[in-house]
């Protein structure tokens, strides 16, 4: 027995070390600032190319300038549309004093976010559409405060208030996921994780990048996932009805493709690589354990947005493209190609022939190419 003991033992080990690691969030070191789905490097990054005077994002500052306003509301406004207008003029004013060095531009995105800090007290009821616009919002107004967050204008009782806005008045939003189609969740996922920085917050961290494993098999479509990680609260049990009856399932397809084809899912494909850059930015690779979902998934979409066809994904009544272009993939494109050196030629073809003269920022996607194009 005093033999086979030693030799079971080594057996054992050797057996665990070939074991794949259980993927879970590994729990930061301390948090990285700025870290939210802008970083340090992505800021240099810009402003060396503002002062070779490089378009386009010479031109997309002077947009942001045009956005980055005082807010006009002394109470966190109520509406949907107030609430856009103010959290966009909040990230407006940050990215440009984060970029130029423009003190005036962060004194007006501070003042707007400690009206929010000051004022807000949630969205009542937490369900339904509030889910979504929490995420939107959310997704706007923390990244503005990570930007923002050393600024030495911004008092240190204000920048507590709003982590504490942040964490009673949007977490209760966010933390309820969502049931309807995945962009949704995705949005909410993108909010919680920038807020998570902002905060320090390592449980919302961790629920965010839980929450993106859950969601990615149930929003983009790999051959190789178990048909069981497909199924998600909300599908009503018929994962084919909820994926709107797809005629083909190629990889990258999107639970939402099919629903309107490719407008929603656009949404969602921004929102899962914000989340995955948030992780980058503090030391967790969701990228690598999204690669092959997530190159599939940009390249399907872009490859359908240029070719104006879905391709035969959902069938010859369905296979006009949206006529919706958004600022969507400089995000995942920077980090597959520039950092990792993949080739991703037709999201590159689309980023260079048409979303960089056309694409839109709208809610959660915000001037994506001006942050991460390069």
């Amino acid at each position: 027995m005093a033999l086979v003991l030693p030799v079971i033992a080594a057996a054992l080990t050797a057996l665990w070390a070939q074991s794949p690691a259980p993927a879970v969030a590994a729990e930061p070191h301390g948090f990285v600032h700025p870290g939210g789905v802008v970083g340090q490097a992505e800021l240099d990054a810009v402003r060396a190319k503002l002062a070779a005077g490089e378009e386009p994002w010479t031109t997309a500052l002077g947009q942001l300038r045009g956005l980055a306003v005082a807010g006009r509301f002394d109470t966190a406004p109520r509406s949907e549309a107030d609430q856009k207008e103010h959290a966009r003029q909040a990230y407006a004013n940050a990215l440009v004093w984060a970029t130029t060095g423009d003190d005036a531009a962060a004194r007006r995105g501070i003042a707007i976010l400690n009206v929010w800090g000051r004022t807000f007290t949630g969205y009542v009821p937490a369900e339904g559409q509030n889910l979504l616009v929490a995420g939107w919002i959310g997704a706007l107004l923390a990244p503005a405060a990570e930007l923002l967050r050393d600024h030495p204008d911004w008092k240190p009782a204000d920048r507590e208030r709003v982590k504490t806005m942040f964490t009673t008045a949007f977490a209760p939003a966010l933390e309820r996921m969502s049931p309807w189609n995945g962009n949704v969740d995705l949005t909410q996922i993108d909010a919680l994780m920038n807020i998570a920085v902002f905060c320090e917050d390592e449980r919302l961290l961790t629920l965010g990048v839980e929450r993106l494993r859950r969601r990615s098999p149930a929003s983009f479509y790999l051959a190789s996932d178990a048909e069981a990680a497909r199924a998600i609260e909300g599908d009503g049990g018929n994962v084919v009805a909820f994926w709107s009856r797809p005629a083909t399932w190629p990889d990258g397809l999107s639970q939402e493709s099919c629903r309107d084809n490719g407008h929603h899912a656009q949404f969602a494909l921004a929102s899962a690589l914000h989340a995955a850059e948030v992780a980058w930015h503090q030391g967790i690779d969701l990228y690598a354990e999204q690669r092959d979902r997530s190159v599939a998934a940009m390249e399907l979409l872009a490859r359908q947005l240029l070719e104006r066809s879905m391709l035969g994904c959902c069938g010859a009544d369905r296979d006009a493209t949206t006529g919706d272009l958004y600022d969507t993939f400089a995000v995942g494109y920077h980090h597959y190609h520039h950092r990792l050196g993949l080739n991703l030629p037709h999201t590159e073809r689309l980023l260079r022939e048409e979303i960089r003269r056309r694409g839109q920022s709208d809610w959660n996607i915000f001037f994506e190419t001006f942050t991460h194009g390069r």
